[in-house]
């Protein structure tokens, strides 16, 4: 660029603060500039407005005698691009197929995830109102709103990442961005023995599990992968099948010519016009369904998806928060006693082993590594208390999976789906 200024010797943080001070001023200044030379931003290449930020950001540099080299000119340059196109500092971070995850806690603080690891970036907003001007770029196109009297949201991008904004006064320390970026290539099932995430014995289980119809619940904590497990199990499943997907924000990829997605949809700004998890699987009983896959289960459509298993939809799937298979099924029945449903223990328990024959547990190790931590299959009751099968563990301490030492060599569930299907 012409007419940059070397500086002398400043310490990075040094020069990273001078930086984010011109940024921060000329970031004012382009935009007034903008409206004065009635330049076009809508209608003009992205070289074409790089070209007309170097000009402007070389004169500006030139004219307050700035310590700008010329690298650190064409960088900035190029962030000042983002702004007026993009997503701001997220825009290389959404280019970036290496990056899962963007996690944004006010201006000045961008954090993401890369190999399952949460790092910091040194990329930066100017300010809060910065932040909320690409939130609202964000939501443009999705006809979504977020204000003082609808301060959070959560929907899908155009692309099929999904979103979730939250401004102050909700948010304390400035306005929050949350996105989990839609994956273009699928994981396959031989990419989780590969990336360690199951054995080749656990896979070859599951898979027959999926095929004979067994009812799956995948549980797991936050960002253990459940979502792009479920993906990879809906992938054993017979293509002339019938399945009806339900979810919050559409996440689910099924490789699968007969499939029906539905999503929930939140209230309008009266307060009307919702479409709760509920309505739709109860309305997905009607859609002829030989499976029901709810991408999550987290408040008063568990039942419904109870009793959707116990009637005919075997070979059904969801995922659930929860820390190991036991907490699993104990979460269902705390879900059940919120939704205000009036059931003993001892019935509501038996619904739900009979409607859940295996339950997947993920984690997320330190390291980064997303694998299974335990597969159960869901056996009976005795005294009204659940009993349970552990079938493969994940050994901590080695990091290796192995078959539990309590394991049958036929699991009941096996058993039971191929009866059922030799049946049919």
């Amino acid at each position: 660029m012409a007419g940059y200024i070397p500086g002398g010797r400043l310490s990075p943080k040094k020069v990273d603060e001078d930086i984010a001070n011109i940024k921060f001023r000329f970031h004012r200044f382009l935009i007034a500039r903008v409206d004065d030379d009635s330049f076009n931003i809508l209608e003009s290449t992205r070289q074409a407005i790089f070209d007309y930020v170097q000009v402007k950001l070389s004169a500006y540099v030139n004219e307050n005698s700035l310590p700008l080299s010329r690298y650190e000119a064409d960088r900035l340059a190029e962030e000042l691009v983002d702004e007026l196109v993009g997503f701001g500092p997220l825009e290389s971070l959404l280019r970036d197929s290496s990056v899962t995850e963007i996690m944004v806690n006010g201006a000045e603080r961008i954090f993401y995830e890369r190999d399952g690891v949460i790092k910091r970036s040194q990329l930066s907003f100017v300010d809060d109102n910065h932040v909320a001007r690409v939130i609202q770029r964000i939501l443009a196109p999705i006809g979504r709103r977020l204000d003082e009297s609808s301060p959070m949201v959560d929907a899908r991008m155009p692309d099929g990442s999904r979103v979730n904004a939250i401004i102050p006064p909700i948010a304390l320390d400035g306005p929050s961005i949350s996105i989990r970026k839609f994956r273009h290539d699928l994981l396959q099932a031989n990419d989780l023995v590969t990336y360690r995430s199951v054995s080749d014995e656990m896979l070859q289980f599951i898979k027959k599990a999926v095929s004979y119809r067994a009812n799956i619940l995948v549980s797991g904590g936050t960002g253990t992968g459940k979502t792009t497990f479920l993906n990879v199990l809906s992938g054993f499943i017979n293509h002339h099948e019938r399945i009806v997907t339900i979810e919050d924000t559409a996440e689910l990829q099924l490789n699968n010519d007969h499939v029906v997605r539905l999503e929930t949809r939140p209230p309008n700004a009266e307060g009307f016009g919702e479409v709760s998890a509920r309505d739709l699987i109860r309305n997905a009983l009607r859609m002829r369904p030989d499976r029901i896959i709810v991408g999550e289960v987290r408040s008063y459509e568990v039942m419904d998806m109870l009793q959707a298993m116990n009637t005919g939809h075997e070979g059904s799937m969801s995922t659930l928060h929860a820390n190991s298979a036991a907490d699993a099924l104990l979460r269902m029945e705390t879900l059940v006693g919120l939704s205000g449903q009036k059931i003993s223990e001892a019935t509501l328990r038996a619904i739900i082993v009979s409607a859940v024959d295996i339950v997947v547990q993920l984690t997320r190790l330190p390291n980064g590594r997303r694998c299974v931590a335990e597969i159960t299959e869901v056996v009976d009751l005795r005294d009204d208390q659940y009993v349970t099968n552990p079938l493969f563990k994940l050994d901590r301490v080695t990091g290796e999976h192995h078959r539990a030492s309590s394991a049958p060599s036929k699991p009941r569930v096996i058993e039971l789906m191929r009866q059922a299907e030799a049946a049919r």
